[in-house]
Parts: structure tokens; sequence; C-alpha cells
């Protein structure tokens, strides 16, 4: 029988993320709170800007901003924030945080050394790309597999489960 296998991806649906990008500037829009404070966010190719005329309520723009967001299935850990403080611009501060896809050489060892150490024996993992391949002959091994890696705290990285044959 040959081995079964998956793949482990880092992916964002770009659609989820423009409908909460545009859901939020609707949002905002309306807001008593936001009103007369500049407040907006704008999504850019890969690269999401929330302005306003304080760090406060920038803040608030992104909290919005991350609740638009779960509640359209996307993971916070696909937005990278830098440092997440908001940068004095001129009569404004703003905030950008781009869109992280596909898995770096750092997470991917990461998740190649969890397996192996937490992981049942018997499961191999190798790095192709910007994914990691997981297979062994036991689907129960790789199901224990998927649920270890979407228990783990440490991996840096939105993580999709694709190709399960």
């Amino acid at each position: 029988m040959p081995d079964s296998s998956f793949d482990i991806v880092s992916k964002v649906d770009r659609q989820e993320v423009d409908n909460a990008v545009n859901q939020a500037a609707k949002e905002i829009a309306q807001r008593y709170d936001f009103k007369n404070v500049g407040a907006s966010v704008t999504l850019a190719g890969d690269v999401v800007t929330m302005t306003a005329n304080s760090a406060e309520r920038v803040k608030a723009v992104l909290d919005v901003l991350q609740t638009k967001l779960i509640r359209r299935g996307v993971s916070l850990k696909a937005l990278d924030l830098g440092d997440g403080e908001p940068r004095a611009s001129g009569k404004e501060y703003r905030l950008a945080g781009s869109l992280k896809e596909g898995l770096d050489q750092e997470n991917a060892k990461k998740i190649t050394k969890l397996i192996r150490d937490a992981g049942p024996k018997g499961v191999k993992a190798q790095i192709t790309g910007d994914e990691v391949r997981v297979s062994s002959k036991n689907r129960d091994d790789l199901q224990a597999v998927i649920a270890l890696l979407k228990g783990a705290d440490d991996v840096d990285a939105a993580l999709q489960f694709v190709n399960y044959r």
C-alpha cells in the first residue's frame, strides 16, 4: 500500500480579505466614534493601511478590521503588522500591515522539527519550496499530525492542510 500524504501550506483567500476590508471601511464610515477623526482602512496589493488622527483611533480601526477578518475565516497570523505601533505621518497616524503567504524557511523548519519531536513515529516531513509535505503509511498518524499542528502556538503562520490522499 502506498504512503498517504498531505501538504502544509500558508495561503490567504484574497477575496475574503478584500471583503473584510470593505466591511471594516463601511463600519468605520457609519460608527459615531469614528466621525471627524479621518479614520480609514484600505487594501492596496498586499498591504492593508489604517489611518486616523490619533494612535488610539488607529488601534480601534485595527480592532474592527481584525474582527471582520476573523468572521470571514482569515487567520490573524496572515497579517504582519511589524511592531503593531502606529506611526505619525504629518497630522495623521498610520499603521500598515502586509499579508503573508507561503511558509518561510524558518517556519517550515519549526514545523518539521515539531513533527519529528512530538509527532507519531513513522511520519516523514520534507520541505518543498514554500510548503511542507507530510507522509506516512498510517492515515491515523497523519490526522494526529494535523491535530498537533493546529494546537501548536510557536508556528507564526496561518496553516492550511491540502492534497490529503
